[in-house]
Formats: C-alpha cells, structure tokens, sequence
C-alpha cells in the first residue's frame, strides 16, 4: 500500500513537471510569434472569407469564396438591341391588351436579366400559368409566365367585373378551363406582339405550342442553360399582375450578330454615306500612267562601263505590245503609234491580276 502511494505521488511530480515545460514552451512560441506577422484570425474574419452570414438571420450579399463560386450566374453575354425590341414590344402590348379588354391598360418594362433555367423555374412563384411557345424559323422555343394576379384580373375584365373593386384571388383549386382559354387567348396576342417587335430585325413567328399549369411539364432547356428574362408589368387601373418571357440564348443564337448591334441597321463598321463620298472622288483623281517598251537585267558592272554612245537593244519590235502601268501595277496593253503629231498607245486589252476575276 505504501508502494502504491509512492508511486501516484512520483507520477503526479512528473505530471507538474512537464505542464510546467509545456506552459514555458508555449510562451516561448508565442514570443517568437509576436516578434513577426502571424496572427490568428477570429470568427467573424473566416465568416467574411468563406461569404458565410454571421448570423442566421441576416441577408446580405454574397462575399468571398461564396461569390466566386456562384459568379456564373450573371456573367452572360449583353445583347444592346434586345432592349431595343422590348422595347417597341411594350408599345405594342399597351396597344393589343387596351383593344382586347376595352379597358385603360398600361405595360411597363421592369427589367431585362440573365439567369440559369433551372433556377429561375424554381423561384416562379405558383400558381401560375407557363405558356410554352416555339420561334419556327429559329426552330427553338420560348416560355411565358403568367402570375395568379394577372390571371384574374383578366377573367375579372373580360367576363364583366366592375371597375374600382381589386381582382378576387382564390388559391388552392386548379384553374377552369374558362380561365385558361382566356389566359390562351391573350397569350396568343403578346405572341403575335412579340413576332410583330422582332420583324425588323429579323422575321419571325412566335407559335403558341402548349399551356402548363407545372413547371416541371414545361422544361424546354437543360437546367443550368442560360436564359433571358423579361419581366413585364400589366396594369389595368387598380388590377393587374405580371407576364415574364423566359427566352434561352440558344433560341436567340440565329440573329446573335443583329443583337449584338448598338443601333437598328448597324453596319460594324461600315459608312455607305463615306464609301460613296470617296469613290466619286476616287474617279475624279488624276493619275500617272507609265508606258514600258520593255525590260533588261543586266549586272551592274555591265551598267558601270556605260560611256556616251552606248546602245541597249531592248526584246521588241514596232508591232511589239507596250505595257501601261500605274507605279509598279500593271494596267492595260497596247500598240504604240502617232496621233496628231504625239506619240500615243492604243490599249487592246486589261491585263487581269491575281485575285480578280
């Protein structure tokens, strides 16, 4: 017993040693470490690093590692003359929807995005109708979304509601077959808008293909495609709601070089107004035209024994053909011969250069 009590009091003297050693150690490095530029960073440090909300609650933009993965989400092509198309696409629509509800319709342009397929069909707001619709000469097609608030305000103005009351939203039914042949008709006129916005551009027909209630029965592209979205606001006095027009960079792939131009018409480049200023002064310029009988190569020792009354024959005859050219381009052939007292070449023919037809 005493043996054992011995040997817990040898161990634990053992035990305070080494702390002590570990404890001296520790504030060695510790030392060592405030002598440099090593420092330990805190939570909320790593929190910002990694793009992670200190908090559960908080929404924020997204930072760090966080942001650098999801950067492909916006970082798509802009196509200028789109905007220009939604644009006259809005004129339109106001135009179209007054005539189709007899009632004071205004269409608004909220905004123009990029986005990836599937994640834009995941943060369509249900329920709603997905109008699927295909561009025939493009061979692609094209999705419209109409939200639950626009579609009963149009079964509210077509079917007789009176004005000044809010449209009656009842939620947890599918929609009636009145309200999707109505919601079916006014798809077809902003389809037949939107073919009218693209035409002079490029010529296109926008044709209504199906009408979906599930998102999942109206996919139309693979889900991290990329997309455009256009959000456009419908309002009808103290009703109305929004129609979005989700349409994927593979459809608009035909008429990418139209869309990437600044302005209507554009020619990258090109002035047809300064081409035809300079080629009618191209015709007007004065120019000289050499006349070469012919051509020797000789060494330049040859040319360096030349005294006065030395003589070159030159390889041609008085029918022989004379070269015309311009600097060293030549032009035309011809005879040589006198008219009214000056010598003077009859061009027989245009000698064609390489690359001309």
């Amino acid at each position: 017993m005493a043996d054992e009590e011995a040997m817990m009091a040898e161990w634990e003297t053992m035990a305070e040693e080494g702390a002590a050693e570990d404890d001296a150690g520790s504030s060695e490095a510790a030392g060592g470490a405030a002598g440099g530029s090593t420092r330990v960073l805190d939570q909320s440090e790593i929190d910002s690093l990694l793009g992670v909300a200190s908090t559960v609650g908080e929404a924020g933009d997204e930072s760090g590692i966080q942001a650098i993965l999801n950067s492909a989400l916006v970082s798509y092509e802009r196509l200028p003359m789109l905007e220009v198309v939604f644009d006259r696409l809005v004129r339109m629509m106001s135009t179209s929807l007054r005539n189709f509800t007899s009632d004071n319709v205004e269409v608004s342009l909220d905004n123009i995005t990029s986005a990836r397929f599937g994640d834009h069909m995941n943060s369509i707001p249900l329920p709603a109708m997905l109008s699927v619709f295909k561009a025939e000469e493009w061979d692609n097609y094209g999705l419209m979304t109409v939200d639950s608030a626009l579609i009963y305000s149009i079964v509210d103005v077509l079917l007789g509601g009176r004005r000044g009351t809010a449209a009656m939203r009842i939620e947890g039914r599918p929609y009636t077959t009145i309200e999707r042949n109505l919601v079916e008709r006014m798809v077809h006129v902003v389809l037949a808008d939107l073919s009218a916005a693209f035409d002079p551009l490029s010529p296109v027909t926008f044709r209504f293909d199906r009408l979906e209630t599930n998102p999942r029965f109206a996919t139309i592209a693979r889900p991290a495609n990329a997309v455009i979205v256009v959000t456009l606001r419908v309002d009808m006095e103290d009703r109305g709601g929004l129609i979005e027009l989700l349409i994927p960079y593979a459809t608009l792939e035909p008429v990418r070089e139209l869309l990437l131009q600044m302005f209507m018409g554009e020619k990258f480049g090109r002035d047809s107004i300064w081409e035809g200023h300079l080629t009618a002064e191209l015709w007007q310029t004065d120019i000289s035209i050499d006349a070469v009988l012919d051509q020797v190569e000789m060494p330049l020792g040859k040319v360096l024994e030349w005294i006065e009354g030395s003589q070159l024959e030159l390889n041609c005859t008085p029918n022989s053909k004379i070269e015309l050219r311009c600097g060293d381009v030549p032009m035309f052939r011809g005879r040589m011969g006198r008219r009214g007292g000056h010598i003077a070449v009859q061009v027989t023919d245009k000698i064609v250069r390489e690359g001309e037809s």
